[in-house]
C-alpha cells in the first residue's frame, strides 16, 4: 500500500513556504482533532496523516531529504513518525502560539515529552502469513542520549530555568486588543537554558540511531493488521518516555491463490 504525498496531505504545493505549510497543518489539525470529532476513526486517521506530513515538511532536513528521495528518505521502508504528540486541542494552539486562547497560558506547559510513534511497513508472502514468522528490522530513530541521560547539558551541569519565563517555555505579548501567549524566544520554549551543551548530542537531548530488533509476525495477519511494538518508538524528550513503534503488515497478492479472511479461493482451469 504506498503512501501519500505529504503535499497533497497538507493541501500545498511543493514550492510552499514554511509559514503556508504551517497554516495548513493547523487549519486540517483543529478540523480533524479527535476532541472535536471524538469516536470518528477517519477523522482521527486524517488528523495523524496530517501531523506525520507536517513533522516532514516543517523540518527542513527531513523535507530536503524528503523531496529527493521521497518518502524512504525520511524513515525506511515506511515512513516513520507519524504520532502527532497532542493530547488535547489546547497543544495545537499552543504550538502556533495561541494557547492563551484557552485560558492555559504558559502554566501548562511541560518540558518533558514522550517520544513519537513510529511506523514501519513490511510485506510478506501469503505463505509466510498463513505460519508466521520472525523479521529483522533496522529502524533509524531518535534516542534518549547516554551522555547526558536527555539533558543536553554537559557531563557535570545541568540545564538552568530560563529568567525570562521563569520555566514556562512562553511568553505574553499584546497583539491589538488581545493578549497572546508565544514561545518563549530566549529559550525557544524549553523553559530551560543550556549554558554547555553536551558534546555528544550537542545539547539536543537525543542522538539519531539505528535499532535493530527481532519480531514475531504470528500465523493469521493479513494486510493492515498492526503490531505494536511498547516502547520502540523514538526517545522522549528531557526525560520523557519513549514512543512506541507499529509494524504495519502487508500480505503480497498470490498468484494462484486469492485470500478472503480465512479461507483460500483459486480459479478452476
Amino acid at each position: 500500500m504506498s503512501k501519500r504525498d505529504y503535499y497533497e496531505i497538507l493541501e500545498v504545493e511543493k514550492t510552499s513556504s514554511d509559514r503556508e505549510i504551517k497554516a495548513a497543518y493547523r487549519r486540517l489539525a483543529v478540523k480533524y482533532h479527535p476532541d472535536k470529532n471524538p469516536g470518528d476513526k477517519e477523522a482521527e486517521d486524517k488528523f495523524k496523516e496530517a501531523a506525520e506530513a507536517y513533522s516532514v515538511l516543517s523540518d527542513k532536513e527531513k523535507r530536503t531529504r524528503y523531496d529527493r528521495f521521497g518518502h524512504s528518505g525520511v524513515g525506511g521502508t515506511g515512513g516513520a513518525g507519524f504520532d502527532p504528540g497532542f493530547t488535547n486541542i489546547e497543544d495545537i494552539f499552543d504550538l502556533f502560539g495561541f494557547g492563551d486562547m484557552f485560558g492555559g497560558g504558559g502554566s501548562r506547559r511541560s518540558t518533558v515529552q514522550r517520544g513519537a510513534d513510529l511506523r514501519y511497513d513490511i510485506q510478506i508472502t501469503l505463505e509466510e502469513a498463513a505460519k508466521g514468522k520472525e523479521e529483522n528490522l533496522k529502524i533509524p530513530r531518535l534516542e534518549s542520549c547516554e551522555v547526558c541521560e536527555g539533558s543536553g547539558a554537559a557531563e557535570g551541569t545541568s540545564p538552568e530555568t530560563c529568567i525570562t519565563c521563569k520555566g514556562s517555555g512562553q511568553t505574553r505579548y499584546q497583539q491589538g486588543f488581545f493578549s497572546v501567549m508565544r514561545n518563549c524566544p530566549n529559550c525557544g520554549g524549553n523553559g530551560q537554558i543550556i549554558k554547555d551543551p553536551c558534546k555528544e548530542c550537542h545539547g539536543a537531548g537525543r542522538v539519531e540511531k539505528q535499532r535493530e530488533l527481532e519480531v514475531k509476525i504470528p500465523a493469521g495477519v493479513e494486510t493492515g493488521s498492526r503490531l505494536r511494538i511498547s516502547g520502540e518508538g523514538e526517545g522522549g524528550v528531557n526525560g520523557g518516555p519513549s514512543g512506541d513503534l507499529y509494524v504495519v503488515i502487508h500480505v503480497a497478492e498470490h498468484e494462484i491463490f486469492e485470500r478472503q479472511g480465512a479461507n483460500l479461493y483459486t480459479s478452476a482451469p
